[in-house]
């Protein structure tokens, strides 16, 4: 007898559907000489510190921090009253009994596909103290045919130990990050702070590009445009010299001679192109152009997606390729067949931009499965995301190839200036049909070389613009390659960069938990989302803030090495131990620069620590939230010390100087609004402390 245990009740419903002949039984299915029986994702989470250690106080406090397990341990989960979760246990009494029979001599790991999945079973068989033949199951899609296929060519689960590996280092690493650093941010700051190894640069990102907003000053200039017609067509034309708003009389001038060297066709360069269409999607880049043309938050798209998946619509969709593999050719054929059956023009190409095993990690690019749903059976939401994942399926596979007219020109305006200005035309629209992107083709008037352009430059004023907020587009591209120079990556459609980015570990997050951890942002009032826009919010400064002021770096370069170190655990250059001895070298770097060495000159102190006594009142100054502020504010006591000022954390040592002499000596690492850095005195007047910039 055979036990599969699948992830989720929903996948262990269609394998038991593939199978055919199963009888539904409390917690399992059985039939054919088999059980499929199911968790509800994590059945088990990692014991907290008090589960090691014993202890009942509930009270966090710096005692037995760092700490470091010498085996991790895993428990059931738990409910939202921090008791044993009755179903989970439940159903892990199905599993175990089940996998514990005599008559049991294989069992099936049916986890998602990916490296959390492979712990997510793995774990329960560890659980369950059961030690017999494990084979792995690995779906791309839940169709039927898909499923029936992978049953009968299973792989032993061992040969899934890289993944495995890779994803036990993860949860440990996250685990070591998450409880030690949020216990001790918390008890520094006296509020809940979530720090967590790509929570904390996914805020910080955001944090930084909205500061960088709001320092923005724009400045005006005159700009020199002529937008004059040719031939019945306009041609625009836009000056690089810039000249002041102050002194127009000069840029009038230089508009005048521009226009009285007159302007002629010097080059020009036309050919037809056949244009490739955008290649298939990865969950990220799917993400994207939901989130633009729909506003549809990541949340929601990855929940869409999940639900076609698993209702046998879509391939696995926590993808972060936009390939197929070579192994894949026939199973396309039979799709594009059901494709074409729609009435769509689709014909197989085997070509490297599509079918390419260099560019595949874990998972092909999303596409359609066999299984086509009837439109009575989606809603609108639903149909927009299969429709979007189904046309660009049918862009990449389009029997009729999108044939342009390409031209460049170049125009010279007498000794001044040279043009280039660039026209497509589309001749043959092929899979331009079936592109729901906007299209901005520009016409250009019918002129060869020696022929004259009409201008007319005038001044015109325009001001400097600001860096745009994030957008759920832009924000994926950053964390897919914090490093990228996105300028360059546009002008390019060499994507090696890009994927070797990803192989190497570079990426903030992956495509599987991208979404749920910007969605803890959200939850957590870090950020928020409006329409496709992210914007930092004052919670998500203080947590920011706040690890400035505790000198805790969580920054991309923090993030991507732990990311490279997990990448080597998954290709055997290290051990999950090495990987995590990493981390609790970082961690224990903290605790020691922050708790041992409270004598130290950089000490900034912990919540409701008295630093000194109040010059004004006599009273005890203990660190706040936000301030160092007198016990006796209440009745009045006016004194108050920021934590952090324009940027720069106060020490102990500084605020007690500046309580006793009332002021400090000239200190540097302030940061100016526009971004300045910059040293002064901080004085105390009236209890407050204030800038003194001629000491």
């Amino acid at each position: 007898m055979t036990v599969i245990i699948a992830e989720k009740p929903s996948l262990a419903r269609n394998i038991a559907g593939a199978i055919g002949q199963m009888t539904k039984r409390s917690g399992y299915f059985e039939g054919r000489g088999c059980f499929v029986t199911w968790a509800f994702g994590h059945l088990f989470s990692l014991c907290d510190i008090e589960d090691y250690t014993g202890s009942a106080e509930k009270k966090w406090t710096l005692e037995g921090l760092p700490y470091y397990p010498e085996t991790f341990r895993y428990r059931l989960k738990r409910d939202d009253n921090k008791q044993t979760d009755a179903g989970a246990k439940r159903q892990f009494e199905v599993i175990k009994a089940l996998i514990s029979r005599d008559d049991v001599d294989k069992i099936v790991n049916a986890g998602d596909a990916d490296r959390e999945g492979e712990i997510i079973v793995r774990q329960c068989i560890a659980e369950a103290g059961v030690d017999k033949p494990v084979k792995r199951l690995w779906l791309p899609d839940q169709t039927d045919e898909t499923i029936r296929a992978a049953l009968s060519d299973m792989q032993p689960d061992s040969a899934y130990d890289p993944l495995a590996n890779e994803g036990f280092a993860r949860t440990y690493i996250d685990w070591l990050y998450g409880v030690n650093l949020t216990r001790f941010s918390t008890l520094k700051t006296g509020a809940l702070l979530r720090v967590g190894r790509v929570i904390v640069p996914i805020v910080k990102a955001i944090y930084d590009r909205d500061l960088e907003i709001e320092r923005f000053t724009p400045e005006k200039y005159l700009a020199l445009v002529s937008s004059a017609e040719t031939d019945g067509v306009e041609v625009t034309l836009t000056s690089k010299y810039k000249f002041s708003p102050d002194n127009p009389a000069r840029a009038e001038k230089a508009a005048a001679l521009m226009n009285a060297a007159g302007a002629v066709v010097v080059d020009k360069k036309s050919k037809k192109e056949t244009l490739n269409p955008g290649k298939l999607y990865s969950l990220s880049k799917l993400q994207n152009f939901l989130g633009k043309k729909y506003k549809m938050s990541m949340d929601e798209s990855l929940a869409i997606v999940q639900k076609l998946y698993e209702a046998g619509y879509l391939t696995y969709p926590r993808t972060n390729s936009e390939y197929l593999a070579t192994a894949e050719k026939d199973k396309v054929k039979k799709i594009l067949e059901n494709v074409k059956g729609l009435g769509y023009p689709v014909v197989f190409k085997d070509k490297k931009t599509i079918f390419d095993d260099s560019k595949i990690e874990s998972h092909s690019a999303l596409t359609p499965t066999y299984k086509l749903p009837s439109p009575d059976k989606l809603t609108d939401r639903e149909k927009l995301v299969y429709s979007a994942v189904l046309r660009r399926f049918v862009m990449v596979f389009c029997a009729e190839d999108c044939v342009a007219q390409k031209t460049e020109m170049t125009v010279r305006v007498g000794k001044y200036e040279d043009f280039t200005v660039k026209g497509t035309v589309i001749l043959t629209p092929g899979w331009t049909k079936f592109d729901d992107s906007p299209r901005s083709d520009k016409l250009l008037p019918n002129v060869n070389v020696g022929d004259q352009i009409n201008i007319d430059f005038q001044p015109k004023e325009k001001e400097t613009s600001p860096p745009k907020h994030y957008t759920i587009e832009t924000l994926n591209n950053y964390l897919k390659n914090p490093f990228r120079d996105e300028k360059k990556a546009a002008e390019t459609d060499d994507d090696r960069e890009e994927y070797r980015a990803i192989f190497e570990g570079l990426e903030l997050g992956t495509e599987a938990t991208r979404t749920g951890i910007i969605d803890n942002a959200i939850k957590s009032k870090y950020i928020e989302l409006k329409k496709d826009v992210y914007r930092i919010l004052p919670g998500g400064r203080f947590l920011i803030e706040s690890l400035v002021d505790m000198q805790i770096s969580m920054d991309k370069y923090k993030t991507s090495s732990l990311g490279k170190a997990l990448k080597r655990v998954y290709r055997g250059e290290m051990t999950v131990n090495e990987a995590v001895k990493l981390a609790e070298a970082e961690i224990t770097e903290v605790f020691t620069r922050e708790v041992n060495d409270a004598a130290s000159p950089a000490y900034t102190g912990f919540y409701g620590e008295s630093v000194s006594v109040c010059p004004l009142c006599g009273g005890k100054v203990t660190r706040g939230r936000y301030r160092f502020e007198c016990e006796h504010k209440e009745s009045g006591c006016p004194l108050s010390v920021p934590i952090v000022l324009c940027g720069r954390p106060f020490t102990f040592a500084e605020v007690r100087a500046l309580l006793l002499s009332g002021a400090t000596e000239k200190l540097s690492g302030f940061v100016s609004k526009t971004g300045k850095p910059f040293s002064a005195v901080i004085r105390l007047s009236d209890g407050q402390a204030a800038f003194d910039f001629g000491s």
